[in-house]
């Protein structure tokens, strides 16, 4: 190891580390215009909510209004203001104010009117403007909907739809369980599980959404319902990988299981170990499916453009979710010279929590996504679109510019069916490339978007012309143009639609939710 390189990359990881707490606390409390409040006593339906939930609507400049606003991840986020936020405490109000909304939406509809009135917010963490905000509709923020509660047998735990995963791992590791849940403690339980869901436990139980055994959902008229594998089967397959499109799930039952401390964190290298960092990825993810190795997560390998310092990192984070150092799968990665090592025996909050402070709120982001084969010109070709994305971005102000490559197995997609992703009857390895941007000053917002446009659409179009494009796309990776559910296959977009016809029939979710991605049949409702 080069001493006087160590030194240096960790004195950068400091200054970024700093820098980014400043500015996190510079910008976690924006100053919201009073004058922009929307008046509550012209909009009948806001009257109708305080009437029918008095405790639990607030409008602004009332401190509940301001913490929810400000306690968005992304800073798109936290410049909507809503006209009031709903924070129901049980289901029975959930399905209060989503029965007053129908009503609303029925009269519109009468009177061929279709307005966006509402959204509906677990975490909170998207990056996407409007994802779980609405400029002068109505937040349904489900947060004070934050329970933890294991069985006594330990076979399965009840979820709130409104807790992080902080809140989930910090309870069943001292129970010594753990369910398939978020790698970022500071996501919402809601969001990440109906998109799908990555786990650190997906190569040992599947995608989130997997191990989901039922589901307690407001519905559109109003009623709560549950979703299992015996009552609704239907709309329990939907909700795996559905997003919102049918109600509002208030809360979960997760299968747990039997887990103690993992062996988890980042090897930090040069940017000039990327082809070693590349081949080492490639060589994993092709290996033989009779030595695949279901403790091992990841790896997440991270190449990262700094601008305030001018310098690329890459940054690798293993799992292994076993307290077992080097597993030999990893031998590959072991080889390559590092700079600094953050990996140990720790808790499973612990490696979350990792990962939750590499990517601090209060900052502009954006994600944008693409999947394609495990082929090795293809991830350097997305390599070298990363270095372009680099220099075309270079000057916009305290940028983070972050290419994410992880790998998709066969064996994972199929663990735990059944599901809407469309993936069961992929045969060889897949990588999920991951684009992220965190920048500062609004007036940087259009270079951003339309450079990862551009790089995200030229990556399709090489991968397309070599034979090594793959339709999925990871629902909550997506930026607000892409359409997942065309990458599910058309059957299971059918399906969803089928169930949307079924469970939602006059459209609420589809045309006066905001947020999420819908199903593209808005001819199909009254």
């Amino acid at each position: 190891m080069d001493v006087s390189w160590g030194t240096a990359l960790i004195a950068a990881v400091v200054v970024i580390a700093l820098s980014m707490i400043i500015h996190r606390i510079q910008h976690s409390q924006p100053q919201l215009n009073h004058a922009n409040f929307v008046s509550a006593e012209r909009c009948a339906v806001s009257i109708a909510l305080i009437e029918a939930l008095p405790e639990s609507v607030f409008f602004g400049p009332h401190p509940v209004f301001i913490q929810s606003i400000q306690s968005y991840w992304a800073v798109q986020e936290r410049d909507i203001l809503p006209r009031c936020i709903v924070r129901p405490r049980n289901a029975e109000e959930v399905a209060a104010a989503v029965g007053i909304l129908k009503r609303e939406y029925d009269d519109c509809t009468c009177q061929h009117r279709v307005p966006a009135l509402f959204a509906v917010r677990s975490g909170g963490h998207s990056p996407i403007p409007g994802a779980a905000n609405i400029h002068g509709g109505i937040v349904i923020d489900l947060q004070l909907l934050n329970e933890v509660v294991p069985s006594e047998d330990g076979s399965c735990v009840v979820i709130g739809t409104g807790a992080r995963w902080l809140d989930v791992s910090t309870i069943l590791d001292r129970k010594c369980l753990a369910v398939a849940g978020g790698r970022n403690s500071a996501v919402g339980v809601g969001g990440l599980t109906l998109g799908g869901g990555i786990s650190f436990f997906s190569p040992r139980v599947g995608f989130v959404c997997n191990n989901i055994l039922s589901y307690e959902i407001v519905l559109a008229n109003g009623t709560i319902a549950t979703a299992s594998e015996s009552t609704n089967p239907g709309l329990w397959r939907a909700l795996k990988g559905g997003s919102n499109n049918f109600g509002i799930v208030t809360r979960f039952v997760a299968r747990s299981f039997p887990s103690t401390d993992v062996w988890s964190g980042f090897l930090y290298m040069t940017a000039s170990k990327a082809g070693q960092v590349i081949q080492a990825f490639h060589s994993y993810a092709q290996a033989d499916a009779g030595i695949y190795d279901e403790y091992a997560a990841g790896p997440l390998v991270c190449f990262s453009y700094v601008q305030k310092l001018g310098i690329q990192v890459i940054a690798t984070n293993l799992v292994y979710t076993k307290p077992e150092p080097w597993p030999s799968c990893w031998a590959g990665f072991k080889s390559i010279g590092r700079l600094w090592s953050t990996v140990k025996v720790r808790s499973l909050t612990s490696a979350t929590n990792e990962l939750a402070m590499s990517s601090p709120a209060g900052l502009r982001q954006k994600f944008i996504t693409t999947t394609v084969k495990n082929d090795h010109a293809t991830l350097m070709e997305i390599h070298a679109a990363y270095k372009e994305g680099a220099q075309v971005m270079r000057k916009v102000r305290d940028m983070v510019w972050t290419l994410v490559l992880q790998p998709l197995s066969p064996v994972m997609a199929k663990k735990s069916q059944p599901n809407v992703l469309g993936l069961d009857t992929r045969t060889e390895p897949l990588v999920i490339v991951l684009f992220t941007v965190v920048w500062k000053d609004v007036a940087d917002d259009e270079l951003v978007d339309r450079t990862t446009r551009g790089i995200i659409g030229g990556i399709d179009h090489y991968a397309a012309s070599k034979g090594t494009a793959d339709p999925y796309r990871y629902l909550n990776d997506c930026d607000s143009w892409q359409n997942p559910f065309d990458g599910y296959g058309a059957d299971n977009k059918r399906f969803l639609q089928e169930m949307s016809r079924q469970y939602d029939p006059d459209g609420l979710f589809q045309r006066a939710c905001v947020g999420g991605f819908k199903l593209d049949m808005d001819n199909h409702h009254a």
